[in-house]
């Protein structure tokens, strides 16, 4: 009740008490007063872009005398492009670095407490001013009595259960807020909060860092012969949920270099190659690192490029690192109708759109910026479009994805920093080939069709199982059921046909999958190769799909 008062206090004063009143969130706490408010939250001579503008605003202040949990939740909202209006995300993109830091002791003793150790025994040297503040962690420099240099991140004391705490009233807040507020409303709030709680969860275990770190590390050491990039060693013994050691890369980030010519010809190089690999982790790997701005970029005293903070990866099930490549795949080809479809494959709507006009939209929005380098396009500007046209026709894509456009977009500020002129698509377009030949490998058709019959076999066991259970429960209880139907000869024969498509359906798909595994140890080079037996089987499965055919005409 104590952060409750103060979370409704500062809200109030920076010009949310209007919302708090009519939501009635005031009268939740006996005794509150609403304090004085700084200014209104809107003016009726301003137009839509100053009303966002004030709102962003507040809202930033608001979040900023929060603190840390509020601040996080903040930065991830200025992540949030393709629901959230411009002006507010540019306010929301001030809370970056507004973080303040702990007292040295504090971090002390959270350090000796984790490791059952005094802080000499550990580490030769710490300094005690910390070179990074964050939301859940502050980061110090250290030595270790190997003389190797290290940085020691810990975590916030007490930042789990203020997050846990703030989530549950921050929920609360916005769901009565959302009841008076179309404007808060709009925002998706609730949702947001909760996805702000999930990837946090993560976040506040320093032992999933270290193991995103290590992950990260072996993927690119597949991949990376020449060393390009440089991830940095865990030092295990030293880590805990609430203490990170990691090995101290020496250099200078990307984002306080200004031009290439203070890069230097062979840094560009390197970031071109690093910016591929890193596109190989997403499509290949479905595990990338998807926070990489400019001050997560190193360049380092050997000339290579360094990457740190491994607190917010992305991941990618099978299914949509395969439905990623091919969307990609149908960017650079210029194949607008796939493109829509395995839009279609993966969003979410409750009815089908007419596809047709979403093929139209979808090429307008973005085939002004296929081919062109980062120095031409506005990557935010071309999600943006995407994101606006996907909502026109009342298709929503899953948080995941997001995570992904982010990653690009944040590559693409990179290299629009120093003045690179790098061209993503040409860069997605070396991988792509040989990643969608491996989707369509034998192998993996394979796989796919031991699946699909392990669903069916599945079924047909289970099936008959769950009727008999449920027609003993009905006799076991003694249930009555009266039926009265109209048009029961026509029904009679729709259901009739129906069991029989699906009987046909069935047996078509057992005749295809009989023929695949005749060839499954054969090397098909033309169709002269396929067995006789895999043409006979593909034949009958044919014929039996063209009566199921026929019969959805009559």
């Amino acid at each position: 009740m104590s952060r409750f008062r103060e979370i409704l206090t500062v809200l109030s004063r920076h010009g949310f008490s209007e919302l708090i009143i009519k939501s009635g969130l005031d009268k939740v706490i006996p005794g509150f007063v609403l304090p004085a408010r700084v200014s209104e939250l809107r003016s009726e001579d301003m137009s839509n872009e100053e009303w966002w503008q004030v709102f962003g605003e507040q809202l930033r202040k608001s979040f900023e005398e929060l603190g840390p949990s509020f601040i996080k939740l903040g930065q991830l909202m200025a992540t949030r492009e393709d629901i959230l209006d411009p002006a507010l995300i540019r306010e929301l993109k001030l809370l970056q670095n507004k973080v303040k830091g702990i007292p040295f002791e504090t971090a002390q003793k959270v350090i000796e407490d984790n490791l059952g150790k005094r802080l000499s025994d550990i580490f030769l040297t710490v300094d005690e001013v910390a070179i990074g503040t964050a939301s859940i962690g502050v980061v110090y420099k250290a030595q270790l009595h190997n003389g190797q240099k290290v940085v020691v991140k810990v975590r916030r004391p007490g930042i789990s259960k203020l997050i846990h705490t703030d989530f549950e009233i921050l929920l609360f807040i916005v769901q009565k807020l959302e009841k008076v507020s179309s404007e808060i409303k709009f925002l998706g709030m609730s949702k947001m909060i909760s996805d702000f709680f999930k990837s946090t969860q993560n976040e506040l275990n320093f032992m999933i860092e270290a193991q995103n770190c290590e992950r990260l590390r072996k993927n690119l050491e597949l991949i990376d012969k020449d060393q390009y990039l440089v991830v940095p060693k865990v030092y295990r013994e030293f880590t805990t949920e609430e203490v990170l050691v990691l090995e101290y890369l020496e250099g200078k980030p990307f984002n306080e270099f200004r031009s290439m010519e203070e890069l230097g010809p062979d840094m560009v190089e390197k970031l071109e190659k690093s910016i591929e690999l890193f596109t190989h982790t997403l499509l290949a790997d479905g595990f990338f690192h998807a926070d990489l701005h400019g001050g997560n970029f190193f360049v380092l005293e050997n000339r290579k490029i360094g990457i740190i903070d491994f607190g917010l990866m992305g991941t990618l099930s099978k299914k949509n690192r395969a439905n990623l490549i091919s969307i990609l795949y149908a960017v650079i080809t210029y194949n607008f109708d796939n493109l829509v479809y395995e839009f279609l494959d993966v969003a979410e709507y409750e009815s089908v759109p007419d596809h047709e006009e979403l093929i139209r939209d979808i090429k307008d929005s973005i085939s002004p910026y296929i081919g062109l380098s980062v120095k031409e396009t506005n990557m935010t500007e071309l999600v943006r479009n995407l994101i606006r046209t996907l909502s026109k026709h009342e298709l929503y894509l899953p948080r995941e994805w997001f995570i992904i456009f982010r990653a690009l977009m944040t590559l693409d500020g990179v290299g629009k920093s120093i003045g690179m002129d790098l061209n993503i698509f040409k860069v997605l377009e070396k991988d792509l080939p040989n990643l969608v030949s491996e989707l369509l490998s034998k192998k993996n058709a394979q796989e796919e069709l031991m699946w699909v019959a392990k669903d069916v076999v599945t079924s047909l066991r289970i099936v008959p199982k769950h009727l008999k259970w449920f027609l003993k429960e009905i006799s076991q209880n003694n249930y009555s059921l009266e039926l009265r139907i109209r048009d029961l000869d026509k029904l009679s024969k729709g259901l009739n046909r129906s069991l029989y498509s699906l009987g046909l359906s069935l047996m078509a798909c057992i005749f295809i999958l009989c023929g695949a595994l005749f060839v499954r140890n054969v090397n098909v080079l033309s169709i002269y190769d396929v067995p006789l037996l895999t043409w006979i089987f593909w034949a009958f499965g044919g014929y039996l799909m063209i009566r199921i055919a026929m019969l959805r005409k009559f």
